[in-house]
Parts: C-alpha cells; structure tokens; sequence
C-alpha cells in the first residue's frame, strides 16, 4: 500500500493539533487543517512552516464544525483546490465549553461539548467519506478520562477542575470510533482513536507534582510524546486495526 498523502486535522491550532501538524509536515504530507479564526491559522503557519515548500503544503480552511454546511464547505475548498484527502483527524475541541459554575457545567455546556466532540466527529466522517473515496482512514482524538474516571485526589477542586461533561464525551467519541468501524468498514475505511494522558505546559508546577504521583510513569507527556502514535495509525504499519483505542497515558489508567 502506498503511504497516505493528504490528512485533514480539525482542531490543528490546539496544543495537540499543532503537533500533528509540525510532524506530517515534516514528513512531507500535504496538511489541511480548520479553525473558526482565520489569525489563528496565521500563527499555526508561523510556528509550524521551516520552508516553502511546508507553506505549499500546508492548507487552512477557516470554517465553523457545528455549522451543517461545515462538511460541505470543506469540500468544495477542497475540490477546488484539487485536493483529495487520505486520512481524517477529528481533534477539534472549543475550551469555552468546559467551564463550569460552582454548581458544575450548565445545560448549553453539556450539549455544546457532546455535539464538538460526538457528533461533529460523526458527520464529517459520514460525509467525507462519501465525498473523498480515497479517505480510508480516520482516526479520533479522545482522553484517558473517556477510559477512567478522574481521580478526585489529583485536584484542589475535583468540580471545577475536572469537567465531567469532557469526560462523558470522550467516552462516547471512543465508542462511535467502534461504531463507525463496524459502519465504515465495507467502504475499506478503518476507524481508530487516540486516548491520551495529561500534557504538559498547560498547568503549573504543582498539579504536575501531584499527577507524577499517581501515573506509573511518573511524569505528564511531552508534547514531542504525542505525535508517534499518531504516525503509527497513519501509517501502513497499523493496516490490520479498525475499532481500537489506542491509550497514550504514561500508564495512568492501568491502576
């Protein structure tokens, strides 16, 4: 099999996103990523781009997920840009979504965050499959809080600081990647997902010193930690999985 050329990443201006796309752009792919901020984009090129050639293969499409029309907008970009895509990255994530009152997440919270990370997710698959046959490979980004349940210890306020709406999202994306693997499958398209652990760079000193405590490995993941098991889905070395979650945690959720 010849190696995937084209990978759409929703979410590509995100911690993790940025990664995905720095590493496929250094492997020589072409990159399409989305945002809602067309500024957003222009950071993600300058932290990214080494080269002209990465800035030619490197496609930002501006565009709101939750939108109906949002997978028709990113074909039609698309197909006039005469770009047919491989490989799909759900990884899109709206952080307003994940905060919470003192009485937890609010009704709009909860259904905001379940239609990003669940249904989004579904309908892109669904349509860009259809519009792209030669997309056979999706691949969905989730959390060790859609395999566990958080452990309150690890916070100072477990309400707050652990958004429990995330976490039941997560879940169930883990889930539709099993879903649309059965579903997908006689169109040849795997289905897979990524669970990861807590990454570093977002909390401080502290909170990293609790996690270490309770993780096998010791540590919260690097962001250079991130990109490998997305490279391996990617790749024709994980040929034979469709409907697998891939855990990336540093072992927390085996305890």
């Amino acid at each position: 099999m010849s190696k995937p050329k084209t990978i759409l990443i929703t979410g590509g201006t995100g911690k993790l996103g940025t990664q995905f796309v720095k590493h496929f752009l250094a492997q020589g792919y072409t990159v399409v990523v989305t945002s809602r901020h067309p500024k957003h984009l222009t950071e993600l090129s300058n932290k990214t781009v080494k080269s002209q050639n990465e800035r030619n293969r490197l496609l930002g499409i501006t565009v709101d997920l939750e939108r109906i029309s949002a997978a028709q907008e990113i074909y039609e970009f698309l197909h006039k840009k005469k770009v047919y895509l491989e490989v799909l990255i759900n990884n899109a994530r709206n952080k307003d979504y994940v905060t919470m009152s003192n009485s937890g997440p609010s009704r709009s919270h909860w259904l905001g965050e379940i239609f990003l990370d669940v249904v989004v997710p579904y309908e892109l698959s669904m349509a860009l499959t259809t519009k792209f046959p030669m997309l056979k490979n999706i691949i969905n980004i989730s959390s060790m809080y859609g395999v566990v349940a958080p452990n309150p210890k690890l916070y100072h306020n477990p309400t707050q600081e652990s958004p429990i709406h995330y976490s039941v999202a997560k879940a169930a994306l883990i889930h539709l990647t099993k879903e649309l693997a059965v579903r997908l499958a006689s169109k040849g398209v795997r289905v897979n997902c990524i669970s990861y652990g807590g990454v570093e760079g977002r909390v401080p000193d502290d909170f990293k010193k609790r996690y270490a405590q309770f993780c096998p490995s010791g540590k919260m993941l690097k962001d250079k930690e991130v990109v490998g098991a997305a490279d391996f889905l990617v790749s024709d070395a994980s040929v034979g999985m469709t409907g697998h979650n891939l855990v990336v945690d540093g072992g927390w959720s085996v305890w």
